[in-house]
C-alpha cells in the first residue's frame, strides 16, 4: 500500500509504532508478565534496590515496582484511549454539524466550544475531577471533555473544505439526504486528520492523567498509576531514586512513541506529500 510505503520512510515513526505496540501488549498481558502481585505488601522488603528478585526494586510498602509499572500501563492506555474516544465522538459530531450546516448551528456550537477552549486543559480537568470525585471514569471524561474543542475545530475545517467538492454537490442534486451525505461522503474524507490528532491526543491524555494522579486528583492508592507512583516516590527521591525513575521513564517513552507515531501518520496521510 502507498500509505505503508510512505509511513515506512519515517523511521522514527516506525520505532514509535513498535514501542506503542509493545506497551499495548504489556498492558494486555500484564497479569501474565508481572512477576509479583502489584498490590502485595511485604514489610520485610521495603525500598529494596533492583535485584534478581525485584528487577525494578520495591516501593515504601515492599510492593514490586516492575509489577506496578506493568499494571500502570493498563491505566495509562485506558485513559489515553478512553479520553480520545470521548473527545472524538463528541467533538466529531459537533464539528460535523457546525461545518456542514453552518450559520446558526456553526455559531452556537463553536461559541460554546470557545468557552471550553478558553480554560487551560489541566485546570479544566482538575475542576471536573474535583467536582465528580477522583476515579478512573471521572479522569477519562475529564480529559475527554478537555479535548473536545480540538477535534471539533479540525473536523469543522475539514468539512468546510470537503462540502464544496463536486461529488457533494452532485449528491445534493440527486436528492440524497443530509445525514446520508455526512456519513457516506463527508465523514470518510475527514478521518485522516482525526486519526493523526487522536494519536497525538492519546499522548496528551496520558500526560494529563499522570499530572492529575501526581496531584492526588487522579488514580487513588492502591491503584498502579505511573503518576501516582512518582508522587509516592517524591519523598524518597534523594535516597531511593528508582521509586520515581522507572514510572517516569515509562511515561517519557510512551508519550514520545505516540508523538513520533502521530508525526509519521501525519506525513503518510498528507495528500500534499503524495508526489
Amino acid at each position: 500500500m502507498e500509505f505503508l510505503r510512505r509511513f515506512a520512510k519515517h523511521r522514527l515513526a516506525v520505532v514509535g509504532g513498535i514501542f506503542g505496540i509493545l506497551i499495548l501488549l504489556v498492558a494486555i498481558f500484564a497479569p501474565l508478565i508481572a512477576p509479583h502481585d502489584p498490590h502485595s505488601v511485604d514489610f520485610d522488603s521495603i525500598l529494596v534496590k533492583p535485584s534478581l528478585t525485584h528487577l525494578f526494586g520495591t516501593d515504601h510498602l515492599g510492593r514490586d515496582l516492575l509489577s506496578r509499572v506493568l499494571y500502570g500501563a493498563r491505566v495509562s492506555l485506558m485513559v489515553g484511549i478512553g479520553a480520545v474516544v470521548v473527545s472524538c465522538l463528541i467533538g466529531g459530531i459537533c464539528g460535523l454539524a457546525a461545518g456542514y450546516f453552518g450559520r446558526a448551528a456553526d455559531m452556537i456550537i463553536m461559541r460554546i466550544l470557545d468557552v471550553v477552549w478558553a480554560f487551560p486543559p489541566v485546570v479544566l480537568a482538575l475542576a471536573f475531577v474535583a467536582v465528580r470525585g477522583a476515579s478512573l471514569t471521572a479522569v477519562i471524561f475529564a480529559i475527554g471533555i478537555v479535548g473536545i474543542p480540538s477535534y471539533a475545530r479540525i473536523v469543522r475545517s475539514s468539512v468546510l473544505s470537503v462540502k464544496q467538492k463536486d461529488f457533494i454537490m452532485a449528491a445534493r442534486a440527486s436528492g440524497i439526504g443530509d445525514i446520508k451525505i455526512i456519513f457516506s461522503h463527508v465523514l470518510p474524507n475527514v478521518l485522516a486528520p482525526v486519526i493523526v490528532v487522536a494519536t497525538l491526543g492519546s499522548a496528551t491524555a496520558i500526560m494529563i492523567e499522570s499530572i492529575l494522579s501526581y496531584l492526588g486528583l487522579g488514580m487513588q492508592p492502591p491503584a498502579s498509576s505511573w503518576g501516582l507512583m512518582i508522587s509516592e516516590g517524591q519523598r524518597f527521591i534523594r535516597t531511593y531514586i528508582y521509586f520515581s525513575l522507572f514510572p517516569g521513564l515509562m511515561i517519557m517513552v510512551t508519550v514520545f512513541s505516540l508523538n513520533v507515531l502521530g508525526d509519521g501518520l501525519r506525513d503518510a496521510l498528507d495528500p500534499k506529500l503524495k508526489t
